[in-house]
């Protein structure tokens, strides 16, 4: 078959017929040095000499490896109750469904210490389900570890929920309707048909959903404190390293920074399908 060439315009940066204005262009270039530079700035001051015995000191350690066991828990929770409200959400019609949509989305907007707060005065020894569940169970999670995935669930859950409905929104219901014309309950049908239809999108969810718990900082916290070795994860030691040693924070943020760009890496195919 014979190839055709992309129609769609390709402007040129500047000059010319059809290239950018330099009233659009000028402040382009400066918005672009102005996100680019702090992470040059990172790479550029880097102790690079120094980093393999920053990365290998028992402190450091023992924030990467709380971290990546809070992050990764967090995220399977999130799976576990976000998948099923996103389908929720986006198969079923109930009163006061965009209400919920908005509560659902409301962690993405709050300010991550209201959110300590909030998880605090709900799940504190003395909140509103805190104190029953330390009365008629014992369980205490305020400055605990399980206090740190409880954190990062409930900032992190939103994307996964987001990401997960739109998807659903997208995929073709018919073949959901084509399984319970079959005898399939709706879920088997989720089960055997669905959820593999809409796995590249739960990847993606999850993927974002790890990197936002990894990254988080306020209502960690403020909801669990910062503790070595039991709920000091790497964004805390960074903030708590950087008084005391500098040089051990910028070894952590090219941490966090490396996790970052591999979870853009990981999600290319996602950003590129758009353009």
């Amino acid at each position: 078959m014979p190839e055709f060439p992309d129609a769609r315009p390709r402007r040129r940066l500047a000059g010319g017929r059809g290239g950018a204005p330099l009233p659009l262009l000028l402040p382009a270039l400066i918005a672009l040095v102005f996100l680019l530079l702090p992470l040059l700035a990172l790479l550029i001051r880097a102790p690079w000499r120094s980093l393999p015995s920053q990365l290998t000191s028992s402190a450091v350690w023992q924030a990467l490896r709380l971290s990546l066991q809070t992050a990764t828990t967090a995220t399977v929770v999130s799976l576990l109750f976000g998948v099923p409200l996103a389908w929720l959400l986006a198969r079923t019609t109930f009163p006061g469904r965009k209400l919920v949509r908005a509560l659902v989305t409301l962690p993405l907007v709050l300010p991550p210490v209201v959110g300590g707060v909030a998880l605090l005065l709900a799940l504190g020894r003395n909140g509103v389900v805190g104190r029953w569940l330390d009365s008629a169970f014992g369980i205490t999670l305020p400055f605990t570890t399980s206090g740190v995935v409880v954190a990062e669930t409930f900032v992190a859950m939103p994307f996964l929920v987001i990401t997960v409905e739109g998807t659903l929104r997208a995929a073709d219901a018919r073949y959901e309707e084509a399984a319970a014309t079959l005898g399939a309950s709706r879920f088997t049908a989720f089960r055997r048909v669905t959820l593999p239809m809409i796995a590249p999108g739960v990847a993606a969810g999850a993927v974002l959903a790890w990197a936002r718990a990894l990254g988080e900082f306020g209502a960690t916290i403020t909801f669990a404190g910062s503790f070595p070795g039991r709920t000091q994860t790497m964004p805390l030691a960074v903030y708590l390293a950087l008084q005391d040693d500098p040089a051990a924070a910028i070894a952590l943020s090219l941490v966090l920074l490396a996790v970052s760009v591999a979870v853009l890496a990981g999600l290319r195919e996602r950003w590129t399908a758009a353009a």
